[in-house]
């Protein structure tokens, strides 16, 4: 693994008393009230892998942003933090702000009242995103970015993802050939992309962006529609989108690049309601309902992106914070968790993107640069099913053979 190890610089100013005592006030009613969308577990102290050791003394919140524009949030990305941090003996706190903007603020202002050594956020938009991080480091709480960035923010002391515009790119290479391989002289060719709210959606788009341009440019293909959708389509409003989107196409689609298996099945939803199809269709997050459409044909890939990795990470990053380490500097072991061949396709880099604008930075350390640490994404078709994400058991064959899907020449080979 390349790594460029460069330490963050840790400033902020202490609160006024009075904003304090309005937030240790919200923290205690809140504390009264409960909540469903809590775990906490862990009560001792850890020690930060791979930064030469350092006692984390506090507890560490991690804030999820909703359970429905991806499942993973709940599925995936909580209890791979759990078991983390209890495996660890920390004491942490994982909420889910449903959608809300205002609830996850109001859960960070909880997390600092608390005594939060770090919150790891993955923000519902970049705006309130980076009000929570400005909010943190006025109590000298650090923060780590999940998954998503948070342009035009002060930017955190880390972020963890996996390289994004890869992972839009992994969707072209998949698509490219099965979308030539149609013969369309021009193959018309749709990209549903992620909410605007969302930095990452830009950067997939821009992965995969930059070979639909080449065709488009050479005439082999015709972009006939590029549509964000809002919310990641959580309410269902991709869907909506591509029916128009087949209306004033005359229903002539011929590939859709869609940014994520959510958005992929919407997609879906409407072709089929359409005649149309099935046709290349991307998508991502490796989903249980993802990787049925692919092996029923629906779908063409996903972009699988092990979460327990990504987890795992922040995780470490975390303990390295918290004990006054370098994050850059960490070595998270995937061997425990990942199966032989995953651990060899992923890679960990720390590189650099820039808070103002979410673009990369020529190094990892800079004025308004936070450390990047990327992961590699893997593409999933039919063919490698069982040897990535079934084999890591981030998917099981139970839950992905149910339904019209048992009957599937996978699943009757592998149940």
């Amino acid at each position: 693994m390349r790594r460029l190890v460069h330490r963050s610089n840790r400033t902020g100013a202490r609160w006024r008393v009075v904003a304090l005592l309005f937030v240790f006030a919200l923290a205690a009613v809140a504390a009264g009230c409960g909540g469903d969308d809590e775990s906490a577990s862990g009560t001792g102290t850890g020690t930060a892998a791979g930064t030469g050791g350092g006692a984390c003394d506090k507890p560490i919140w991690v804030l999820l942003p909703d359970s429905a524009s991806s499942p993973r949030w709940e599925s995936d990305d909580r209890p791979y933090f759990d078991k983390a941090f209890t495996d660890a003996g920390i004491e942490h706190t994982i909420v889910n702000a449903e959608g809300d903007a205002a609830t996850q603020q109001s859960q960070a202002e909880q997390a600092i009242a608390a005594g939060a050594g770090v919150i790891v956020l993955t923000s519902i938009d970049t705006g309130s995103g980076g009000t929570i991080i400005d909010l943190a480091k006025e109590s000298d709480v650090q923060v780590i970015e999940y998954d998503r960035f948070n342009t035009g923010s002060s930017g955190g002391s880390a972020y963890v993802s996996f390289d994004n515009v890869q992972v839009g790119a992994t969707m072209a290479e998949v698509l490219e050939p099965a979308i030539e391989a149609l013969g369309k002289s021009p193959a018309n060719v749709v990209e549903l992309n992620g909410g605007e709210e969302d930095n990452n959606a830009f950067l997939f788009k821009d992965g995969y962006d930059a070979v639909v341009q080449e065709h488009v440019d050479d005439g082999s293909w015709k972009l006939v529609a590029d549509q964000f959708v809002p919310g990641w389509g959580a309410n269902g409003e991709g869907q909506g989108i591509m029916e128009q989107i087949l209306t004033d196409a005359n229903n002539k689609v011929d590939a859709v690049f869609a940014a994520n298996d959510n958005l992929a099945q919407q997609a879906i939803n409407a072709l089929e309601a359409a005649g149309v199809g099935p046709i290349p269709l991307s998508g991502q997050d490796a989903s249980a309902a993802g990787i049925q459409n692919i092996l029923l044909g629906k779908q063409t890939m996903t972009v699988y992106k092990p979460i327990q990795a990504e987890a795992e990470t922040a995780v470490q990053a975390a303990l390295a914070l918290c004990s006054g380490q370098d994050p850059s500097a960490v070595e998270p072991d995937f061997a425990g968790s990942l199966s032989e061949g995953t651990v060899g396709l992923l890679d960990l880099q720390t590189v650099g993107i820039k808070a103002a604008d979410g673009k990369p930075a020529d190094s990892p350390t800079g004025e308004g640069v936070v450390p990047y640490l990327a992961l590699t994404p893997i593409g999933v078709t039919v063919d490698n099913i069982a040897d990535t994400v079934i084999a890591d058991k981030f998917r099981t064959i139970a839950e992905i053979c149910t339904g019209d899907t048992a009957e599937t020449d996978f699943c009757k080979e592998n149940s």
